[in-house]
């Protein structure tokens, strides 16, 4: 590697260090970190902000910033208030039961929506209902975070890495049902059985709070009717528009501002208002996280790291299969998952090609999805869901650090992907 990459690669793990320990504030730690990749040439004004490949995801900016902005508007209504009672009167106000039911809902959202989006609408139920029954809002939040990445790995547009690779290799909508739906229910039950021995001490029931939840009406919480209905007939259409993005091709970020735009305009809602809810630092933290990344993308460190991984496996298809797994899930850890997949997929692509093409070949896509996926669970950092839960949490109040997500999240993270080996050899390599 060049002296630049070296110095990109030290930059990148001392904002990282200071990420994870929490010295500085994330977001001072991501553009200080930026700033470096620039100032040292590791990346330019070029790259960094118009490069797909190597610069900030516009897409995922604008798609965070339109849903935020319908979140906002919804909160208004009610609607968040009524579903945190519904959801506590169903459990009866135990607390794992509630758990287990937000961690199902967030999950199956997940799979027709992105999971940044499901995490933004479940988020602010999860607050209420643990405020009526007194329970620690961060296991619930961690929970739907990394539940949201799981369901997430389910189908086309529930990651945006699965995009990514549908694009490259030509998957359809139903490949991913087909290929990784299977799974994906196994995961979840194992995720939730996991949930009950990695929270437990946060069980707390409380039967005089649960039966004070019995006796409310959730229909009493709405508080606008009229922008109730409106909200949601604008939610039910960006969502439809989500799922249908390979027939319609307008990208979801394009989807989200449209029916943000939609929303403020054509209801009693101020621009003020709708914008009060938006997560500004967590967007600039996205914004720098994306530069220092696409900094080691444009110096070709992360493209020589994988590439060395693939050379290790001696043209093995199930070497490959296995160490794409693995090694998938570990850099997605690290790094955030939509920049690792693109530049991963055109080797993968290359690494398909040369077994055969068609076929057993295939599994290699499949690899690269559950490790970049499922792998994103493993820190606060690895997904976008965690650093919007991240800044949500801080916003109100119940900060989050850095640890406290990612001791659960390497567990998480060790078991789901140590059920994909049986799953890829038995299916694919058998």
């Amino acid at each position: 590697m060049t002296l630049t990459a070296w110095l990109a690669v030290a930059a990148f793990l001392g904002a990282y260090a200071l990420i994870a320990t929490e010295k500085i504030h994330r977001v001072t730690a991501a553009l200080g970190g930026a700033g470096i990749m620039l100032l040292i040439h590791a990346t330019d004004a070029k790259a960094a902000f118009f490069d797909e490949h190597t610069g900030i995801d516009w897409n995922v900016i604008f798609l965070l910033l339109g849903m935020m902005v319908i979140v906002g508007v919804l909160k208004q209504t009610g609607v968040f208030e009524y579903l945190a009672i519904w959801a506590a009167k169903r459990a009866k106000g135990h607390p794992y039961r509630l758990m287990v039911l937000l961690v199902i809902i967030t999950a199956s959202a997940s799979a027709l929506l992105d999971n940044v989006t499901t995490v933004l609408l479940i988020a602010p139920v999860t607050f209420l209902v643990c405020e009526r029954l007194a329970l620690p809002v961060a296991p619930y939040l961690i929970a739907e975070a990394m539940a949201s990445n799981i369901g997430g790995a389910a189908t086309l547009v529930g990651d945006p890495p699965n995009i990514i690779i549908a694009s490259r290799a030509g998957f359809s909508f139903n490949d991913f049902l087909i290929h990784m739906a299977p799974l994906v229910v196994v995961l979840m039950a194992v995720f939730i059985g996991l949930c009950r021995i990695l929270f437990r001490e946060s069980f707390r029931y409380d039967p005089e709070r649960a039966a004070e939840i019995m006796t409310l009406n959730e229909r009493d919480a709405i508080a606008d009717p009229r922008l109730l209905w409106q909200s949601l007939v604008v939610l039910a259409l960006v969502m439809v528009a989500f799922v249908l993005h390979p027939v319609l091709h307008y990208e979801p970020s394009v989807v989200a501002i449209l029916g943000a735009g939609i929303l403020v305009a054509a209801t009693k809602v101020t621009t003020q208002d709708a914008l009060r809810e938006v997560e500004w630092p967590t967007l600039v933290f996205f914004a720098g996280l994306f530069v220092m990344v696409g900094a080691l993308v444009h110096t070709k460190v992360i493209g020589q790291i994988s590439a060395a991984a693939a050379d290790a496996t001696q043209g093995q298809l199930g070497l490959t299969t296995m160490g794409l797994l693995w090694a998938s899930a570990g850099l997605s850890a690290i790094v955030d998952n939509i920049p690792y997949v693109a530049t991963m997929s055109p080797i993968v692509d290359g690494l398909v090609q040369a077994n055969g093409g068609d076929g057993p070949a295939q599994v290699l896509w499949w690899a690269l999805a559950f490790g970049a996926d499922l792998g994103g669970n493993a820190t606060a950092v690895g997904a976008a869901a965690n650093v919007v839960i991240l800044g949500i949490a801080a916003r109100n109040g119940h900060p989050i650090s850095f640890w406290q997500f990612t001791r659960y999240g390497l567990v998480v993270t060790v078991v789901t992907i140590a059920l994909c080996v049986p799953y890829l050899w038995l299916r694919y390599l058998i």
